[in-house]
């Protein structure tokens, strides 16, 4: 395993891409900046959910459709292991095929307390190799006005006109998150090389697929893991080598003209220490290096192509 660091970029136009539960659901902001903002546990969710729909078991999800305390869950997966367990006493045996059955505790870690009416119970906490910190809209945002909706249905028998509540989106957000990937923590979890594979493939397909109904218009429109030589490198967060020539009253991805000079010039300064570049770009993300527009694929310098695998191609394969 190696280090790897990710920029993830996708939009949201006439959606909410993160609602606020203490704030009426409203779209997580900075109010300051009117900057949109989406906490790293609502990307994970997205993730979690792909894999399990790919029947990949996941620890921090529902049982049959039923939402479960950790111990639960856990007397739930060791029902299929093959032997006699004692949770409050797991060994590295367990622990070991525990971790092996729960890729999503490989990637991200979890909290497992476990609850004993014998004893005071247990714990086992792991730290998560991939790691998103919270995502930002590279524009400033601004909210759709109107946010009241009726539903046909009555909240009470006495109630003939129905119930009504607030919806609340904004118009356009371009979104931005970064993340790492650590090759000393993958130790730790077994994180396995094929379960970074799978996180590509999750990054480029997760939210289209997993679509509710106030989250249908997000797509993803760009995607880059950089995978290093060296165990103890890592360049640092992406999204501050770019910049949009037009942040304010953005409508739809045809009005975005992202500049990603400085990334190009960071990645070429660091190529000696970049091992390969697993790269998606949505086709209609237009980028600007110097005075050129164009795809990021064509725009990079040669020493930066040589290393870049694109997840178009494998994509297509898997197919």
């Amino acid at each position: 395993m190696k280090n790897s660091e990710i920029l993830f970029i996708y939009d949201a136009k006439l959606t909410n891409p993160n609602g606020d539960a203490d704030d009426e659901n409203r779209p997580r902001m900075d109010y300051e900046r009117s900057i949109n903002l989406v906490s790293d546990v609502r990307l994970k969710r997205y993730i979690r959910d792909y894999l399990q729909d790919k029947g990949y078991e996941i620890f921090v999800g529902k049982v049959d459709d039923k939402t479960v305390n950790a111990t639960d869950r856990l007397k739930n997966l060791f029902g299929k292991y093959d032997g006699k367990i004692n949770l409050n006493k797991i060994g590295i045996e367990e622990q070991t095929w525990m971790l092996d059955q729960l890729i999503d505790v490989r990637m991200f870690g979890a909290t497992m307390p476990i609850k004993s009416e014998e004893s005071k119970g247990s714990s086992m906490i792991f730290t998560g190799p991939i790691q998103f910190n919270w995502g930002y809209s590279l524009n400033k945002v601004s909210l759709v006005e109107s946010s009241t909706i009726t539903s046909h249905f009555s909240s009470e028998s006495s109630n003939e006109r129905g119930s009504m509540g607030k919806d609340y989106r904004l118009y356009y957000s371009l979104i931005a998150f970064h993340g790492v990937v650590s090759a000393h923590r993958a130790e730790h979890t077994r994180l396995k090389i094929e379960d970074v594979h799978e996180l590509d493939m999750a990054m480029i397909k997760a939210i289209p697929l997993q679509a509710t109904r106030s989250k249908v218009g997000q797509y993803p429109r760009l995607y880059m893991r950089v995978q290093y030589t060296n165990k103890n490198f890592i360049s640092g967060d992406f999204r501050d080598l770019l910049e949009l020539q037009q942040n304010e009253g953005l409508r739809s991805i045809s009005e975005v003209e992202l500049d990603v000079s400085k990334l190009i010039e960071k990645l070429n300064s660091i190529n000696e220490k970049i091992d390969a570049i697993y790269f998606w770009q949505d086709q209609n993300l237009l980028l600007k290096y110097n005075d050129q527009m164009g795809l990021f694929y064509d725009l990079v310098p040669d020493s930066v192509r040589n290393k870049i695998i694109l997840l178009n191609e494998v994509e297509e394969a898997s197919l």
